[in-house]
């Protein structure tokens, strides 16, 4: 990463209280590692506007971005301009009571405005001490997939980047068909979850169901438990996404499900009273 971060996430609160942080922007050419496997509709700049937060040339990243925040206690407070990563991976981020800052320098080597949103981040996380995270990582988040789909174009199918990311037998169908993978994953994306390897879950595509993370998703799987016709592959597809033990109540606890990619592709509640200082 280099000493900069992107000028996205601004209107976050640390960024205003209880200092003001007022970034010198500036231009810098956007990474060409950019520009594999991204995804989004809209296209880079040849030029991307960042600010610099610290006088040394590097910092390290914190996280993939993919997957960062699928679950309430994480949020990125600040993207870092990545030479060697990808667009859109954590400078800067909180995991409950964990403040993460990738950027090395100590406060003299800041710039003032780096040096006002450090502080700014302590007192922030202050808020939520002594509460441990609800998400240890087990997985990739979902856009790995198409990132590395993508990066396949003119790559070949034995790189060792590639391997565990994709299922075998997906692998064997798309071999020397790049651009039909990426599509693939692309297409599916809403379906896909983790099983050595990122898949595409047609079980949950065969009950007319198009995404594997909404509450809604979770509620008509329950309801199909009742319809001799679905039961077997609703049962399934539950066992597949929840652990079996969590109960989950749509009628009055609906705003504390989640879903989680990176915690296993599992839906999970947050506990009751977690949320109530942030």
């Amino acid at each position: 990463m280099d000493n900069a971060a992107h000028a996205e996430s601004l209107d976050h609160e640390v960024y205003r209280t209880p200092l003001a942080v007022q970034p010198e922007f500036e231009f810098r050419t956007t990474p060409e590692n950019y520009r594999l496997g991204y995804v989004q509709e809209r296209k880079l700049p040849d030029r991307m506007k960042v600010w610099r937060v610290q006088n040394s040339p590097t910092g390290s990243v914190v996280a993939w971005g993919s997957g960062f925040e699928d679950s309430p206690d994480a949020e990125i407070l600040a993207l870092g301009l990545n030479r060697l990563k990808s667009y859109g991976d954590v400078g800067i981020g909180r995991q409950a009571n964990v403040l993460q800052w990738g950027y090395g320098d100590p406060p003299s080597q800041m710039t003032e405005a780096g040096r006002r949103l450090f502080l700014n981040c302590l007192h922030y996380i202050r808020r939520v001490e002594g509460r441990a995270p609800l998400v240890r990582r087990e997985c990739e988040g979902r856009l790995s997939a198409l990132r590395w789909a993508s990066a396949q174009k003119g790559a070949t199918q034995q790189k060792v980047v590639f391997i565990g990311t994709y299922p075998q037998d997906v692998m064997r169908k798309y071999q020397g068909r790049s651009d039909k993978l990426n599509d693939y994953y692309v297409k599916n994306v809403e379906l896909l979850y983790w099983d050595e390897g990122f898949r595409v879950d047609d079980d949950l595509r065969s009950l007319g169901l198009d995404s594997n993370r909404k509450v809604e998703t979770l509620e008509r799987l329950f309801a199909l438990l009742k319809d001799e016709t679905h039961a077997e592959t609703a049962r399934r597809v539950l066992d597949r996404y929840t652990d079996g033990h969590t109960t989950f109540d749509f009628r009055n606890g609906r705003d504390r499900i989640y879903f989680t990619d990176v915690g296993g592709y599992q839906f999970k509640v947050v506990p009751e009273g977690y949320l109530a200082a942030k």
